[in-house]
């Protein structure tokens, strides 16, 4: 019997599975739809996953797990790297949400500045949420 040199989709759920433990066959045909990945297929349109299509499904999925990131912004870095090549993984500058202004891990959220005390109280919260009712 010759080897393949490519892994079905449960052979690839079946090696990642101990590192990404919510890893689901519907989860990578997601990210396949999505544009994330894109395996080669077999005349009767089984995917055929090689190296280069586990490291980069590894690499999306680190990028969900580590770094939060929205599908959108892991396309956009990828698409910029060409050539099916990944982005480097540990470069702080790729760290930043794309189109944030800010240095990586600053939430433009936390500007304002959080008050010292409150002076709404369980009770206040109460008699507001009952105004306006009849």
């Amino acid at each position: 019997m010759a080897s393949r040199s490519y892994l079905s989709i449960g052979d690839v759920l079946t090696l990642l599975r101990r590192e990404f433990p919510d890893i689901t066959i519907s989860k990578i045909r997601f990210l396949e739809s999505q544009g994330l990945v894109n395996p080669e297929r077999t005349p009767s349109g089984y995917r055929k996953f090689y190296d280069h299509d586990v490291e980069r499904l590894r690499w999306v999925l680190v990028q969900q797990r580590e770094h939060f990131l929205p599908l959108r912004v892991i396309k956009d870095r990828l698409e910029s790297a060409g050539d099916g090549s990944l982005p480097p993984e540990d470069d702080p500058g790729d760290l930043a949400v794309a189109g944030s202004r800010e240095e990586p891990g600053h939430d433009p959220g936390m500007d304002d500045p959080v008050p010292a005390r409150s002076d709404v109280t369980p009770a206040g919260v109460g008699a507001r949420s009952a105004v306006g009712r009849d």
